[in-house]
């Protein structure tokens, strides 16, 4: 167990193995285990006039289910209601939500993982028992699904620009059309 044993095995044990020249890191997440949530801002056509909204995007990391809904802009109380909307769509809640670090929800960004999260976005993730978990920044392939699906969504929903009546009809909308996004994506993360 001395130090230089260790060193003349390591050493050893490297020149006997062929050197790596590809490495991944397999995603795997049991049912339940997460989801991630992310934002985009699109454009629609709302009662005549073209607006820009605020979609809230949710994927269950397992079975790649999605969520989206609308709303008028990027607040706290929206983020609440999203939460609820989705869990409800999905019948259940996954143990873990990974996010960005958006300043809805996270007051202070501090060294590697640690975040200090807004005070009322903690009561909602005691209030339906899961744990959040904060990405690193500017490292969007920690929640690379709904990354992938942002793109998708824009892509297979927003163009060309969609018309509505209102933000309900949209959202009535996007929970039918929404769903079909998992079937035809194969993104990884």
């Amino acid at each position: 167990g001395a130090y230089d044993s260790v060193q003349r095995f390591v050493k050893h044990w490297k020149q006997a193995r062929p050197a790596l020249t590809q490495a991944f890191v397999p995603l795997v997440f049991p049912a339940g285990d997460a989801a991630q949530f992310d934002w985009s801002h699109e454009q629609v056509e709302l009662g005549g006039v073209v607006q820009t909204i605020k979609l809230a995007h949710f994927r269950l990391a397992h079975s790649r289910q999605p969520f989206l809904v609308a709303y008028s802009r990027e607040s706290l109380e929206m983020v609440f209601d999203a939460h609820d909307r989705a869990f409800a769509f999905w019948g259940g809640i996954p143990q873990r939500m990974i996010y960005d670090n958006p300043r809805t929800l996270v007051d202070a960004v501090k060294v590697g993982k640690a975040r200090r999260f807004n005070r009322q976005f903690l009561a909602l993730a005691n209030h339906y028992l899961f744990e959040p978990v904060a990405c690193t920044p500017a490292s969007g392939w920690e929640k690379g699904q709904v990354e992938n699906q942002v793109g998708n969504v824009r892509e297979w929903l927003f163009s060309p620009r969609p018309r509505f009546k209102d933000l309900a009809e949209l959202n009535a909308w996007l929970e039918q059309h929404g769903s079909r996004i998992v079937q035809s994506d194969s993104g990884e993360g």
